[in-house]
């Protein structure tokens, strides 16, 4: 059977992305051992963006990209996408031309993030301030790159409708290939509801591609998304770290094959499925991260990650407890494979938001 595809009616990546879900970046999770683990889950034959971390373009220039933990990656990724906080011409211009070396497909732009130390160097969601001088920080990526340049940014600090129609419209004059919205303010954190609404109209206002995040925790709420703001991917943050099979859900809605090793199955869906393939996808995890980080660090990450994902686990809070004890990676993958023996259920959604 052919996929039924909801087709992005304009390229991103000059038309290799072919799949309507992708992983957010998102700091101390979006790294190489949780991206494989979700990419493990991708339909044969789909292509999607991949996200790094949060990444400092004054850092970049000067880092080992091959050993730091952010931006270590497999040599079986492709349509990675590096975040990097920005907003003078060096270092951009710097950081660009060793993240292109290093095999970025496309350099994504954060105008999102809300917390204090990027606020403090005129980073992140402190850009959406100033319109002009956004524009002005994509213009130096596009005239550094030839890759295309995307922006991930929130609703701003205003809540104003009308600003953010005109600050993206500036941001695709400046050269942006696509803009990724999480509807949100910089006050709410995450706290509230994403108003979708907001992509929509964002949507309507552009000719580039946009990707809309916020909200999204199932399958049903990715495919939602997508028809009411009829933007062309939807973007999925910390609920992949509880059901990376989501992309599997997704793909299977909508006719994709199984993942490859998968074949002839069908993804998990039942809370009791759910949390059975929470259970080997831990464990897959920590086999990942026993390739890529030190011990110290990788059982760190795992915990965090645990923690991240543990709310939509009906004993989630157990199974943290279980990780923060664990003093090797050979007694954390036992302590998650005895975890699981008894079987465990999933929740579809909590009320952590997105």
């Amino acid at each position: 059977m052919q996929p039924k595809r909801l087709g992005l009616e304009r390229d991103v990546l000059h038309g290799r992305i072919n799949f309507p879900v992708c992983l957010a970046p998102m700091v101390g999770l979006t790294h190489v051992a949780f991206r494989l683990l979700v990419r493990s889950y991708l339909p044969a034959g789909a292509r999607t963006l991949w996200p790094t971390e949060m990444l400092n373009s004054r850092r970049v220039p000067t880092e080992n990209l091959e050993t730091t933990p952010e931006t270590m990656r497999s040599s079986e990724e492709s349509e990675l996408v590096p975040q990097i906080l920005a907003n003078e011409p060096v270092p951009i211009l710097k950081s660009v031309a060793r993240l292109e070396a290093w095999g970025a497909s496309a350099i994504d732009v954060n105008m999102g993030c809300p917390v204090k130390k990027a606020l403090s160097h005129n980073y992140g969601v402190a850009l959406m301030g100033d319109a002009t001088y956004a524009a002005d920080v994509v213009r130096m990526t596009v005239r550094a790159s030839g890759l295309p340049v995307s922006v991930k940014l929130r609703a701003g600090k205003q809540n104003d409708e009308p600003y953010l129609i005109r600050f993206v419209q500036g941001l695709e004059e400046a050269g942006a290939s696509w803009i990724a919205l999480h509807p949100r303010t910089a006050e709410q954190m995450r706290r509230g509801s994403a108003d979708w609404s907001q992509i929509r109209r964002v949507r309507e206002s552009l000719s580039i591609p946009v990707v809309g995040n916020g909200d999204v925790q199932t399958c049903e709420d990715a495919l939602e998304l997508l028809s009411f703001t009829g933007c062309d991917l939807a973007m999925v943050g910390r609920a992949l770290t509880a059901r990376p099979w989501l992309l599997w859900q997704v793909g299977e809605s909508l006719g994709w094959p199984a993942p490859p090793g998968r074949e002839g199955e069908r993804a998990p869906r039942t809370p009791l499925e759910e949390g059975a393939e929470y259970g080997h996808a831990l464990l897959r995890l920590a086999g990942l991260m026993r390739l890529y980080f030190r011990e110290d660090q990788g059982l760190r990450k795992f915990r965090f990650f645990a923690r991240t994902g543990g709310p939509w686990l009906a004993f989630g809070h157990q199974l943290y407890a279980e990780t923060t004890n664990a003093r090797s990676y050979s007694e954390l993958e036992d302590r998650v494979g005895r975890f699981f023996l008894q079987g465990q259920e999933m929740a579809g959604r909590t009320e952590l938001r997105q």
